[in-house]
């Protein structure tokens, strides 16, 4: 039998390694170092050499596991295990030295999140959870908000870098929120969203365009804070679906609702 808990005290130290080494490299990287992977996508050396440490290291820990990675350091599947990683949520952030940046390591056996580890190295903050426990900050329990107030609620979101076809509606919805809520924040790393409404300090976050390894680890810490995760549909396909909605769970149908009329009709 799996120890989920041994398995994601390695990981939680490899994430802070990982993090580590990212403030060491925050002042290196120079122009000529970033590349273009396409319109408002960018990675450098330290998003490639954080990840062929991570991979290195998770496949030591789990021999035979497979990987879902952002930078392709690693394409082997897994038949049970597979790690989904992203060393560098937040690299457009991390270019410009705007301090809110994350790592962001789960595991998924067979269809199922089974760990989730989002490390923010710029506060020292690591959120984690596994199968069957709750979801932690540095050690302590976090819970999802208990408002149930749509009008006091705080919500993060992303912007689209890609998929600008839907951006009237994604604007729409923007607009309704922005007037139906107390604000909205765009933080730039999807992970530390979902991580920042595992504990409270948002009641929601809702984007499109996203990839499994921005939110494959957040999805476990919110779902075991207490808070509820689905696609804009209200359905399961949100890890792989590249739309997501996670809230406290008791105001998940008016956002959901929301979603709905001001953005699944565009």
């Amino acid at each position: 039998m799996t120890d989920y808990k041994a398995l994601t005290l390695e990981v939680i130290a490899l994430a802070k390694e990982t993090g580590k080494f990212l403030l060491q490299e925050i002042d290196k990287v120079k122009i000529s170092d970033i590349e273009v992977k396409g319109l408002h996508d960018f990675v450098s050396y330290v998003d490639k050499t954080a990840e062929g440490r991570i991979v290195e290291r998770l496949s030591e820990l789990l021999p035979g596991s497979g990987f879902i990675t952002e930078e392709e350091t690693a394409s082997f599947r897994g038949e049970r295990f597979n790690w989904i990683v992203d060393p560098l949520d937040g690299t457009t952030n991390f270019l410009h030295h705007i301090p809110l940046f994350s790592v962001s390591i789960a595991l998924i056996e067979n269809d199922e999140i089974v760990i989730g580890v989002v490390y923010e190295p710029n506060l020292n903050e690591c959120f984690y959870a596994w199968k069957g426990s709750k979801a932690y900050l540095n050690e302590k329990e976090i819970h999802v908000s208990d408002e149930k107030e749509l009008k006091n609620t705080l919500l993060a979101t992303g912007f689209p870098y890609k998929d600008y076809g839907k951006m009237d509606g994604y604007i729409e919805l923007f607009t309704w929120f922005a007037t139906h809520t107390s604000g909205l924040r765009r933080l730039g790393s999807a992970a530390v969203d979902l991580a920042y409404t595992a504990c409270g300090r948002f009641e929601g976050f809702y984007e499109y365009g996203l990839k499994a390894w921005d939110v494959a680890a957040g999805v476990l810490i919110v779902q075991q804070a207490g808070g509820k995760v689905t696609d804009f549909k209200g359905g399961t396909d949100y890890i792989f679906g590249s739309e997501l909605l996670a809230s406290n769970k008791v105001l998940h149908q008016p956002l959901l609702d929301a979603v709905k009329i001001h953005f699944l009709k565009s």
